[in-house]
């Protein structure tokens, strides 16, 4: 009868290791539930000790200094395209759904890996779920095996695992962090479809610029070459630029690319990203946006770190380090000072001037009645109906707003270019008049 290594927690969420004689998996996975433990790994004893045979000698081969002998001495080493870089966020959620599915459903962890690497069709996800059962194989739990992923599997998801792991609770952490993961991802699909509309309508009114400049104009410019008239201020800047634009557009496009490089070095220094930062949270009329996103994605990180099992330090911590906005850091580092220290949360969030009177309301309450998990994931519910709102009313004021930023343009280029017929006219009319008064005396 095979032997089967187990490994499982007790009522109390501390960890016990043995081995069972059993027919088959399924067989040693009741007779530990029978044990009065929940299982999260069991595998077969000989083929967990092939892997850790595989794992040294990957580890091995692996290990700097290690010589590698071809045909001609020489070390190659060849980077397969698509193995590389990281995972996209819809397909991480998609996975981590289908996992939490399996798990729940009675499924062992390792053949749940298993069978959503045989249908997964992304190269470096399927890559890496290989890596994953073959390090749990090895006797790795599960939070190891991705924390040897970091650039797929962040601090936040390796800690909501763990913490699941250590309370008996995987399927409920995983189903957490899928429903956390689709929140967040609905919220970024409705904002970027909010700005696909103003984004267009400013690549039309670049082009049309271009047009403008380019074509349009020299014309104009060739019309009142053989004109003996007086050119206005207006028509001679427009002219101007349109000739810096038509004869200079290598300088021109360099310009502007040394413009968005300057700003691209100043938002990665220390200063520059916190003046950046702070300007997306108050600028119009984007910045409620912003302002609402970055408190559901704080409130609903934060909740459902704590739900799961994490320790409120750490926890904060990890949301310092996924806030995506310097601002928001810094009221977050705070606050863990102050919850370090035996203070409250409320106080800090309030001094950072950041969060508005109702979130700090709640989450007090939440502190009082030891239900800050539950008022946090509240909150969040909430900032995504406002996110909604914002969302829609940004949309409604940049849509006018772009128009007439549009219209201003192209309507000022069309004033230049006719004030000097005006003029002309003008002239023309003044000279008709006077030859008149001539002809009467």
């Amino acid at each position: 009868m095979p032997k089967y290594n187990y490994v499982a927690l007790d009522a109390r969420g501390n960890e016990t290791k043995g081995s069972i004689d059993a027919g088959s998996q399924n067989e040693a996975i009741g007779r530990v539930k029978e044990m009065s433990l929940f299982p999260t790994k069991i595998t077969e004893a000989d083929k967990a000790d092939k892997a850790s045979a595989k794992n040294a000698k990957a580890k091995a081969v692996a290990r700097p200094g290690a010589k590698k002998k071809s045909g001609k001495g020489v070390n190659i080493n060849i980077k397969i395209p698509g193995l590389g870089g990281g995972v996209k966020p819809k397909v991480l959620t998609t996975f981590t759904r289908q996992l939490a599915t399996l798990v729940d459903a009675g499924l062992p962890l390792l053949r749940g890996l298993r069978v959503l690497e045989k249908q997964e069709r992304n190269a470096t996800l399927k890559r890496i779920l290989a890596d994953l059962s073959v390090a749990i194989e090895g006797g790795s739990t599960f939070s190891e095996a991705l924390a040897q992923h970091p650039k797929v599997f962040n601090r936040l998801f390796i800690n909501m695992v763990k913490a699941g792991e250590l309370g008996g609770v995987l399927e409920v952490v995983l189903k957490r962090l899928a429903e956390f993961s689709e929140k967040a991802q609905k919220i970024k699909g409705k904002v970027k479809a909010a700005m696909f509309y103003p984004v267009a309508v400013l690549i039309v009114a670049v082009a049309i610029m271009v047009l403008l400049m380019t074509f349009v104009i020299p014309k104009f410019k060739d019309v009142f070459a053989g004109m003996n008239i007086t050119m206005p201020k207006f028509t001679l800047l427009v002219l101007w630029l349109s000739d810096m634009v038509k004869n200079n557009i290598l300088g021109t496009l360099g310009a502007l690319a040394v413009v968005v490089v300057i700003f691209l070095l100043f938002i990665k220094t220390k200063f520059g990203r916190r003046i950046w930062d702070k300007t997306k949270l108050i600028m119009p009329p984007t910045g409620q946006v912003v302002t609402k996103v970055s408190i559901s994605r704080f409130t609903r990180t934060l909740g459902t770190l704590i739900s799961s099992g994490v320790p409120i330090l750490q926890a904060l911590t990890i949301v310092k380090e996924t806030a995506g906005n310097v601002i928001i850091a810094s009221a977050v580092a705070k606050v863990h000072e102050s919850v370090k220290e035996g203070e409250t949360i409320t106080a800090p969030l309030e001094a950072s001037r950041v969060f508005p009177p109702m979130v700090i309301s709640m989450v007090d309450v939440g502190e009082q009645t030891g239900a800050l998990p539950e008022m946090l994931l509240k909150i969040a519910d909430n900032y995504d109906e406002e996110v909604d709102n914002a969302v829609a009313a940004m949309t409604s004021l940049l849509e006018p707003i772009m128009i007439v930023v549009l219209a201003v343009l192209v309507g000022s280029i069309v004033i230049a270019m006719f004030l000097p017929l005006i003029s002309m006219i003008s002239q023309m009319s003044g000279g008709d008049g006077g030859g008149r008064g001539g002809g009467g005396d």
